[in-house]
C-alpha cells in the first residue's frame, strides 16, 4: 500500500510472502509502484523498514538510505530510505 502527496509518493506497506522472495516479482512490484508514482507526477518517493527486514532490496533498487532510529527489538533500526523518482 501507498499514497502520494504533493509530488511525494510513500510507500506503507511492502510484504512478499518468502516463497516469492528471489523470484523477482518483489522488484517487478517495487518497479510498478515507481512508475504508478512518477504517472501521478511524484518527483521522490521513502519509505521505512525495519533493518532486519529488507534495506538491502531497496538499495539494490536504486533506494538511498537517509536516517536510521533504533527501535524494539533491542539491536534493530527503522531504517528511512528514499529515491529520486
Amino acid at each position: 500500500t501507498g499514497k502520494t502527496s504533493l509530488g511525494m509518493a510513500f510507500l506503507d506497506l511492502f510484504y512478499l510472502p518468502e516463497a516469492l522472495r528471489g523470484s523477482g516479482l518483489g522488484t517487478t512490484l517495487l518497479k510498478a509502484f515507481e512508475d504508478e508514482a512518477r504517472h501521478r507526477g511524484c518527483r521522490s518517493a521513502m519509505l521505512y523498514t525495519l533493518s532486519f527486514q529488507a534495506p538491502e532490496f531497496y538499495e539494490k533498487n536504486g533506494w538511498v538510505r537517509f536516517g536510521e532510529i533504533p527501535c524494539d527489538p533491542e539491536g534493530s533500526s527503522r531504517v528511512f530510505l528514499s529515491k529520486m523518482l
